[in-house]
């Protein structure tokens, strides 16, 4: 049987990344995980992962969540430089 932390290293997302996902989703952790391995491996899915933290991070803003904000953006920063076919505009 599976572990949570091995179908983790399997997505090639960090937990942040699934948090996230989870987050904007409203989804419970490994449904996240599930969605953001399908996701990343493939060519449409990654930039909707990206577009997720991306409105993660301006909902944060939006609330006045400002080390949320700032957090999130770290996240988006390692998704762009660990998936490089995703576009480098970040906000």
């Amino acid at each position: 049987m599976l572990t949570y932390e091995d179908c983790l290293e399997l997505s090639d997302l960090t937990e942040e990344e699934i948090e996230a996902i989870a987050q904007h989703e409203h989804l419970p952790e490994m449904a996240a995980l599930e969605l953001g391995s399908y996701l990343v491996h493939t060519s449409e899915g990654i930039p909707v992962i990206k577009r997720i933290i991306l409105e993660d991070i301006e909902d944060a803003r939006r609330r006045g969540h400002t080390e949320k904000a700032l957090q999130l953006k770290l996240v988006l920063k390692h998704f762009v430089d660990t998936h490089p076919n995703t576009t480098t505009n970040q906000t």
